[in-house]
């Protein structure tokens, strides 16, 4: 089925989508909180939707469409010649960002969306105890990030 609209219109649209959703705010507030500091978005390989260079930690919040969950995604029903590679492609992409963070001494961390619907402080707890773990701060100075 041919393109109902133009390859300029797709551009605009697809630029127009916006890299920070309200959840990720939320995640984020939720982990400054928390006492963790990062950057969010930075403009680092892959933007990885939180950072902490110091510690080389990304994460990323994968949305169930986009990276195509494998519980929640869902093809759209037209165009799907498009979306299978549009979708594919972003796969391709993240198992190559991982690559690149894995081989480079980076600590990445993928989380679904859906895991923070389902139960919102259970997710971010696994992102601070993330973070807790691979932080160097704990090898240095185990008492510092304890619970005590």
């Amino acid at each position: 089925m041919p393109e109902k609209i133009t390859k300029e219109q797709r551009s605009n649209n697809m630029r127009a989508i916006k890299s920070q959703s309200m959840l990720e705010n939320a995640i984020t507030k939720a982990l400054w909180r928390r006492g963790f500091r990062f950057r969010k978005n930075a403009k680092m390989f892959g933007k990885p939707d939180i950072s902490i260079k110091k510690y080389k930690i990304v994460i990323f919040i994968d949305s169930c469409f986009w990276h195509c969950c494998p519980i929640h995604g869902n093809m759209p029903k037209s165009n799907q010649e498009y979306w299978t590679k549009k979708l594919a492609r972003n796969v391709s992409r993240d198992q190559e960002v991982n690559q690149y963070y894995q081989d480079n001494g980076w600590k990445v961390m993928r989380i679904w969306e859906h895991e923070f619907k389902q139960d919102f402080e259970t997710a971010v707890d696994s992102l601070a105890e993330f973070i807790r773990s691979k932080s160097v701060l704990k090898e240095k100075h185990p008492e510092s990030l304890s619970e005590d």
